[in-house]
């Protein structure tokens, strides 16, 4: 669907280039991951998509077709929710959608069809009298992407859609997106919540400086070739197991320990019960996206 190919950019005084070469394919019909420390591009990359920024390089097609000229025979086929509310405080949740749907050139009917759409997809029902100002933060979330549904997008690029709200309704964000490509859209996702690319994204990109560290099968980057172990027990790790196994601590009670062979295994399971630890869960050869990008970019998603 979205072939990127050695795509550049950079700002104007900028000693280094905010994009250096990237190079993706974007299937149609899923959700993409695209990941990165802040400053890595990933905004810079979203920007060019969007129509907001040119690339200095590089090409990019959109089922065939150069992205601006796929962009001037469908305006609406890419839309952007950006992390910012993208709406006017002061208006209804109606109004708001209404005008943004009169941006996009609907027609009476397409416009009341749409809104009729977008507001139920958003389960927006119970507040479309209410000022956007009025909105808690999942609602304000939700009217975001509900007005980035209504010219019916091929691609809809959501930048931290999840930021500030309440757990209910991050649940409820993700279902939702999680359920686009089988309407017809195609997702790009940014996210600071690893557990949320996890949960929705087939595929997944990392990027850093500008450059793409990773691509490909959420599945395959996470398998490990080396053994690698993630436990929770009911009880404290035992000391000499910790160094034996080069443990690191994940949480309460939680470890990531390593294996020489997939022989150690049962050792270990046998080591554990001897100490009186109860394993409650077990994870074996794969890491969490979260180490995964730790180990890539050698630093914290939040720096």
């Amino acid at each position: 669907m979205l072939h990127i190919d050695d795509v550049s950019f950079r700002y104007r005084g900028a000693e280094t280039a905010a994009l250096d070469g990237i190079a993706l394919d974007i299937p149609a019909g899923g959700v993409y991951g695209l990941l990165g420390p802040n400053g890595a591009g990933k905004t810079t990359l979203i920007s060019i998509l969007a129509g907001l920024q040119s690339a200095s390089s590089g090409q990019i097609t959109l089922n065939g077709r150069p992205l601006a000229a796929a962009r001037a025979a469908d305006p609406r086929a890419i839309a952007l929710v950006p992390q910012d509310y993208a709406f006017y405080p002061m208006l209804t949740v109606t109004e708001n959608l209404r005008f943004f749907g009169g941006v996009l050139g609907l027609s009476k009917a397409e416009l009341r069809t749409q809104i009729d759409a977008a507001v139920a997809f958003a389960r927006l029902e119970q507040v479309v009298g209410k000022p956007a100002e009025q909105l808690s933060g999942g609602l304000r979330r939700r009217l975001n992407l509900a007005i980035g549904l209504l010219g019916r997008p091929q691609l809809l690029l959501l930048d931290e859609p999840t930021v500030g709200v309440d757990p209910q309704s991050r649940h409820f964000l993700l279902d939702s997106i999680a359920g686009l490509p089988a309407t017809g859209t195609t997702v790009i996702y940014t996210s600071h919540y690893m557990e949320e690319v996890e949960a929705i994204c087939e595929r997944v990109a990392i990027v850093d400086h500008g450059k793409v560290l990773a691509e490909g099968a959420l599945e395959a980057l996470l398998r490990c070739d080396e053994s690698v172990v993630e436990l929770e027990l009911n009880a404290e790790l035992p000391p000499d197991l910790a160094s034996r196994h080069e443990a690191v601590g994940e949480g309460a009670m939680k470890y990531r320990l390593k294996l020489t062979s997939a022989a150690d295994l049962p050792r270990l399971l046998d080591n554990l019960a001897t100490a009186g630890c109860a394993v409650q869960q077990l994870k074996v050869g794969r890491e969490n996206l979260e180490h995964l990008f730790m180990r890539l970019t050698k630093r914290s998603l939040r720096d």
